[in-house]
């Protein structure tokens, strides 16, 4: 752990900028990259305005705020990872998206560097296997969002070494984390459990059982779910989660699986969510 100084995010959508953040406020130096500069801004602005809320209700200095900003390294240039110590991949849920940055990641970083993956879904076997060193791929899974969520999700493939899960253990608790351990299945524990709910809840939608405000109240009322699975939907984003759904249908060829026609429908018509607007419920 203590050879830990840098950590590196691919990523500065609203899983990677937060996991940049609380690896600064960990105390680590971070260095967060996207492929375009409009995102790492963006990323950096997120941060900043957590930030700033947390000043608002006297959480935070604005000296704190400023020297962990200091520490976030942003960029737009994979080599740049080059003298990290610890990586973790946070793009989009798409398969062979991930597969070419571990490819770059394999070729750029040090023999011993740790890489490990956000996925939600993807095997990490799979992703290891992209790799010249199988033994240290892991799946570090943080919950959305990021600073607030205590979860990881510790995922180890058939190859990921106990020195790899046992820093990358210890690397959560760092970070204020708790850890659980998951085995290498399509969708891990948490979405493997999680997204079908969500898959039903749309099906109910789908199928004229009750309107969506009804699903999210019976739902948050009757099960004491802090929200809604449709508002939750909207959250994590209607794409990532049709994803998901797909990766587990595909990985377990089990019909209970199969995503509802009005989830794709949704995406198909880019009614993503929060961050496009819309999705089952409207954000001006």
């Amino acid at each position: 752990m203590d050879e830990i100084k840098t950590f590196g995010v691919i990523g500065a959508g609203q899983m990677g900028n937060g996991i940049a953040q609380v690896a600064a406020v960990s105390g680590l130096s971070v260095v967060m990259m996207d492929v375009k500069e409009e995102f790492v801004q963006r990323g950096m602005k997120t941060i900043a305005k957590f930030f700033d809320r947390s000043i608002e209700k006297g959480k935070l200095t604005r000296e704190q705020k400023d020297s962990v900003l200091s520490r976030i390294t942003p960029s737009i240039d994979i080599n740049d990872l080059a003298g990290a110590d610890f990586v973790v991949e946070a793009a989009t849920e798409k398969e062979e998206l991930k597969f070419q940055i571990f490819r770059d990641l394999d070729r750029i970083c040090r023999t011993g560097v740790i890489l490990g993956s956000n996925t939600s879904s993807i095997p990490i076997g799979r992703i290891a296997a992209q790799t010249g060193r199988p033994d240290k791929v892991i799946g570090m899974h943080f919950m959305n969002p990021v600073p607030l969520m205590k979860l990881v999700e510790v995922i180890r493939g058939l190859a990921t070494s106990e020195e790899t899960f046992q820093t990358t253990w210890r690397l959560s608790e760092k970070f204020g984390k708790t850890p659980a351990q998951a085995n290498d299945f399509p969708g891990f524990i948490a979405n493997r459990i999680l997204m079908p709910m969500i898959n039903e809840a749309v099906f109910a939608l789908y199928h004229g059982v009750g309107s969506r405000e009804a699903i999210d109240t019976v739902m948050q009322l009757g099960m004491n779910h802090p929200m809604g699975p449709l508002t939750l939907a909207d959250l994590i984003g209607l794409d990532t989660c049709l994803a998901i759904m797909e990766t587990l249908y595909d990985g377990f060829k089990d019909s209970k699986y199969r995503p509802c026609p009005l989830l794709r429908k949704y995406v198909e018509a880019g009614w993503l969510g929060r961050k496009t607007g819309r999705g089952f419920y409207e954000y001006p």
